[in-house]
Formats: structure tokens, sequence, C-alpha cells
């Protein structure tokens, strides 16, 4: 809960504490520091700063009870502070201007790369294959120089010795063998033999880019040729294929959007403020291009 102390105690930095005021039976004091009494609906709006993940880890009594002591504790030191005067300190005057533009930059940052609904559903639709999830099956014939370990008693295959196993396996299976007992019987990968080959869904670039591009490019329901990657042979059987609905990647979009808006957004600000530094202070002039020696005489022959 600590971490969420730099945020309320802005407000107390820049001199905008909560000031008593007059409780009523709809707005009762909830906490009181020293003679300072918080009601109900300022200590509501302290918490209407926090990011929608940390209200989040505030839904409990007991975490919001928690916040509240930490808070006060906070309450006290500002006091205290005030009390020595600490406020009218230049150096403090300073950090808390620094304070001041941090908060507003951050404002308006979070103003100006804020995605509409409009843009969040118009990505979704221009970029819905990169959404897409597949839930598949394969099986794994492994060949030498393969990082899946070697079954006990089983012959190190050469790749030639893998494909015609793999193709043999693939024949078997379209001429009505299951697939999932063709898996337990032949698979080398290990974590899925014993459950049919099954993988699971899943979306792109969780997968090497060849077994993955083998994935979403098969037709549902039917069993691929042999894929070579650096395990080994794979035949792939797609259970299903679609993109995951615009509400359970949302959040995931919204966060790229609105990395690509506030570099729009920086972008464009400086395209509008001059900004200029003095070179002398810094530092950051470039040093003066050295001459070369001369070139030494040409030698003369002899």
């Amino acid at each position: 809960m600590k971490c969420i102390l730099p945020l309320l105690a802005a407000g107390l930095a820049f001199g905008q504490a909560p000031q008593s005021a007059p409780s009523n039976a709809a707005d009762p004091v909830v906490m009181t520091v020293g003679d300072q009494k918080i009601t109900k609906s300022q200590f509501e709006q302290l918490l209407s700063t926090l990011s929608d993940q940390q209200r989040a880890q505030l839904q409990t009594p007991a975490a919001k009870k928690k916040l509240a002591e930490n808070y006060a504790e906070l309450t006290m030191l500002v006091q205290e502070a005030r009390a020595r005067r600490l406020d009218q300190s230049e150096v403090v005057k300073t950090r808390i201007a620094i304070q001041t533009d941090q908060v507003l930059a951050q404002s308006v940052m979070e103003e100006l790369a804020k995605p509409t609904d409009g843009d969040e559903l118009a990505y979704y639709n221009s970029h819905k294959s990169e959404f897409d999830e597949v839930k598949a099956r394969h099986i794994l014939i492994r060949f030498k120089g393969s990082s899946v370990p070697l079954k006990k008693d089983e012959k190190d295959l050469t790749e030639e010795e893998a494909l015609a196993k793999a193709q043999e396996i693939r024949t078997k299976i379209l001429g009505g063998a299951d697939f999932a007992e063709m898996a337990k019987e032949n698979s080398d990968d290990a974590g899925n033999a014993t459950h049919g080959g099954e993988l699971g869904a899943f979306t792109r670039g969780r997968m090497v880019p060849e077994f993955e591009k083998a994935a979403f490019d098969a037709e549902v329901g039917k069993i691929t040729e042999p894929v070579k990657t650096k395990f080994g042979y794979h035949l792939i059987l797609v259970d299903s294929h679609e993109a995951k609905p615009f509400g359970e990647v949302r959040t995931q979009i919204e966060q790229r959007l609105r990395q690509q808006l506030s570099q729009k957004a920086l972008a464009d600000l400086k395209s509008k403020s001059a900004v200029t530094f003095n070179d002398a202070y810094f530092g950051t002039t470039p040093p003066k291009p050295t001459l070369l020696p001369p070139a030494p005489p040409p030698k003369e022959n002899k």
C-alpha cells in the first residue's frame, strides 16, 4: 500500500490538503488528524486520483483502513513540516514546483494519449489477425540434434528417418487412426503426449515461427503435412481458429494506442515548441576538428 502514498502526498505537498469541513449525515467525518477533519467525500476525492489498478486494491474495508492509516501518518508529517515552516524554504518550494510540473505533465499526457472507443474498435478491426487464437494438437517426431530429450531405448533418428516416420503416422491417421492415441504412442513431446498432443489455445508469437505459420495457415480439422522445426517434425491438427472478441483484448489495445498516441503527442509538441540549450554551460559543444599531421615526404627511389 505504501506505493500509493506518493500520489496522495501530491495534494498535500502542493498545499491542497483537504481542509476541515462541516460534516452531515450524508457526508460524515471518516478520520481526524490533530485538528484536521476529513469527511467521506474528501477522502473519496483523494481515492479518485488513483489509477483503476490501484483502486482495485482497495475493495476490502481492511485495505481501505490501511491506506487511511498510512495517509494519517503522512498528514501528521506534513503538519509538523508546516509547523516548522519548512514550506517556506526555497529548496522545498522548488521541490514542490517540480512535483507540480510532473503531475501536470502526467495529467496532460494522459489526456492527449487517451484513445476513444472508436479508435479502439477501429484498431481491432484493422489488426484482427493479431488477435487470432488457435487451439491445436500435435505429434512431434524428434531427430538428431533436437533439444527434446530422447526417450529411453528409442533410436536417435536422422532427419530423413524422422520425416518418414511422421509421414507414416499421418497416413495412418488419414486412414482412420485416432490422433490422440497416435500422439500417446509416438509423440516425443513428453509434456503433452499423454494428453493426446493437446497444446491448448495460443496466439501469435507463442510458438517457433515455422510451427506458428503452419498452425495459423492450417484448415480446421485437417492434419498438416510434417512441419520441420528445430525440435523435429510436427503433425498439427487445428481444432479451432478464431479471433479473440474485442472485449477480451480491449485493455491490450488501449495500452498499444496510448503508447502510439503519447509518442505522437510528444512529437507534435516538439515540432511546435522551440527548445534550445546553452552548449557552453552543458558542456556539449562539439570539439573543434583537429588538423591531421602533414603527410611525410615521399621516399626517393635509389
